[in-house]
């Protein structure tokens, strides 16, 4: 059975065969052809975080291929004690064909992998953000026509989004930069399990935005504060403030530099109307693929 529970998970030839599907279903789409492969199939939503891409993104891929799909909220799920979440996770899989996630803790995506008897797909956890990523690679590869001796720099926060575009680069041979805070950047823990794991990943970790931007190809940001961070936002902001993606931190960037974020932004804080809405813009692209993507990944699931 195949899960997408986190990038890790998958193999590099996992990772190109999801992509090159995702390119495939996205041509068809263009020529007009929305293809039922998944008719009659089920797709249940769990979600314990409010969503936009997310949620729209796997509605919209099931529909377009010919299935339906559930909406659950926790509540609705019954995850806030009222029974064992291996008791919910096989009621949920008796009713569907595959389960997509938008949670906290990744256990919870873990959990229902587990117990469900169907394919569990992350579509974010406190961890990592697969789909994100992967669409952002989709983006790239139609940007620049390939993804071997890129460079990725990521501004802001080491989070979810951070951890999922380094397991990205790695399985694509790109290289990974970024620029955080002191005390904001990737865990050690998963630095040195990235390592391991991608051996030949240029991996380059600095303070210093505009020494994490130097040359790079693609510059990409995130909010500064995450959901279940609101509390940290006043602090946040002050502690961040020299992490704005600007016209002139662009500059310390390749000429030919795109930007990217994985939206929602804050515009005026983590980055500036002219970079967002300027030529080197690939936002929102970028939010498109997550469609194409989450289409890709239902069909590779499902088999």
């Amino acid at each position: 059975m195949r899960h997408l529970t986190s990038l890790f998970a998958l193999s590099n030839d996992d990772v190109r065969e999801i992509l090159a599907l995702a390119r495939d279903l996205k041509s068809r789409l263009r020529r007009g052809e929305r293809p039922a492969l998944l008719a009659g199939q089920v797709l249940t939503q769990v979600f314990e975080k409010p969503s936009l891409r997310t949620r729209l993104s796997f509605e919209a891929a099931m529909m377009q291929l010919g299935g339906s799909s559930i909406f659950l909220s926790r509540k609705d799920a019954g995850l806030e004690g009222r029974e064992a979440v291996s008791d919910v996770a096989r009621v949920i899989g008796g009713y569907s064909d595959i389960i997509a996630l938008r949670t906290y803790a990744q256990s919870l995506i873990d959990d229902f992998a587990r117990w469900s008897g169907k394919p569990v797909v992350n579509g974010l956890s406190d961890d990592c953000h697969p789909c994100q990523a992967l669409a952002d690679m989709q983006t790239i590869q139609e940007a620049f026509g390939q993804w071997s001796g890129l460079r990725l720099a990521y501004v802001g926060d080491g989070n979810n989004v951070a951890v999922s575009l380094a397991e990205a680069c790695g399985h694509l041979g790109m290289s990974f930069a970024i620029g955080t805070p002191q005390g904001y950047e990737l865990s050690r823990d998963f630095v040195s399990r990235v390592r391991r794991r991608f051996p030949k990943l240029e991996l380059l970790e600095s303070n210093d935005p505009h020494e994490a931007v130097k040359d790079a190809d693609i510059v990409y940001t995130d909010v500064w504060t995450s959901m279940g961070q609101e509390d940290e936002k006043d602090t946040r902001q002050k502690i961040f403030s020299a992490f704005q993606v600007t016209p002139e931190l662009m500059q310390s960037a390749a000429r030919s530099a795109r930007f990217m974020h994985c939206l929602p932004a804050r515009r005026g804080q983590e980055v500036t109307d002219e970079v967002m809405d300027g030529p080197q813009s690939l936002c929102f692209p970028q939010a498109e693929n997550r469609m194409h993507l989450a289409k890709s990944v239902l069909v590779w699931a499902l088999g």
